[in-house]
């Protein structure tokens, strides 16, 4: 079972205000802000539910290659309007809400660029 992962991004800023908006569809919000401090000044912030951050934005040279993330909806409903505001906020279309049955016949996901190219998914398993 994943804990926890992370991504480096060129633009902190930027991706924050990426993620604040595209994420905000699926309960997951800014849970905690490392400072400076403790990291070589770069700024480093964790996105989950609470009381769980899960998914930490990192500052630095962005990874090589691009990572795929993906974000468990409990509702289709969820996957779309993940699509319509990372659009909105920025985000790079890379596959628009729908079926994926070569996955399984109930695997409803789409997929955004963020402001590095990293590929972020909301992908709902249930009917």
């Amino acid at each position: 079972m994943i804990d926890h992962m992370g991504l480096t991004v060129s633009d902190p800023a930027r991706s924050r205000q990426f993620y604040d908006k595209a994420l905000a569809p699926i309960g997951y919000e800014v849970l905690m802000e490392v400072p400076r401090d403790f990291t070589d000044g770069r700024a480093v912030f964790g996105y989950g539910v609470e009381p769980k951050t899960d998914f930490w934005v990192s500052e630095g040279t962005p990874n090589t290659p691009r990572l795929h993330v993906a974000f468990r909806a409990e509702r289709r409903e969820q996957v779309d309007e993940f699509h319509k505001a990372a659009l909105a906020a920025g985000g790079r279309d890379n596959g628009p809400p729908g079926l994926r049955p070569h996955y399984h016949p109930d695997y409803y996901g789409a997929f955004v660029l963020d402001p590095d190219g990293h590929n972020i998914e909301v992908v709902c398993h249930t009917p």
